[in-house]
């Protein structure tokens, strides 16, 4: 009875502790890109498509910056289920949407936007840099595995222009050292 007691703490305490670690992770990770549309590449029975998906995310930190990506969505029972290990195909385009407001620091190479693209171990991700010398904001997306990455990957770059009246901000003036 008290060893079953004592693993009953211990699990209690894991997942406090889980709880604790992940919370930041989530927190980050609550904005959730908007899906502007789908479009069926292979047709398959009784079961869903193999689609393209188009997505819009605003990047958090700067704002007037927006990015559009489109990743494959396998369909088929793995698909359904939610167990298919998604292709690393990805394609981007980032674009200055208003006036460029930059609310915080960032570092070279930080993280934009993450998305789970395999039940355990595939992620896509954005991240942001800053090209100081050409005052263009820089976004990168590329998946990567827990064991190993992929080579794919797709650039977009948004020079920072002034809009109406209001002078462009330089995106240098807000790296972290």
């Amino acid at each position: 009875m008290f060893q079953m007691a004592h693993s009953f703490r211990k699990l209690t305490a894991a997942a406090l502790t889980a709880a604790v670690v992940l919370a930041p992770l989530a927190a980050s990770a609550a904005e959730e890109p908007d899906l502007i549309f789908k479009k069926s590449t292979v047709w398959k029975f009784l079961t869903p498509d193999h689609k393209l998906a188009t997505y819009a995310i605003d990047d958090p930190v700067v704002e007037g910056v927006s990015c559009h990506f489109t990743v494959p969505e396998k369909g088929g029972i793995s698909g359904w289920i939610g167990v298919a290990e998604e292709v690393s195909d990805v394609s981007l385009s980032c674009r200055q949407v208003g006036p460029v407001t930059i609310r915080s620091k960032f570092e070279q190479g930080e993280e934009m936007f993450r998305q789970r693209r395999s039940l355990f171990f595939k992620k896509m991700q954005i991240v942001r840099g800053c090209d100081a010398k050409r005052n263009v904001l820089v976004y990168l997306v590329y998946s990567d595995k827990l064991v190993e990455g992929s080579p794919k990957n797709s650039t977009s770059t948004v020079p920072i222009m002034p809009w109406g009246d209001q002078a462009p901000v330089k995106c240098g003036d807000y790296l972290k050292d």
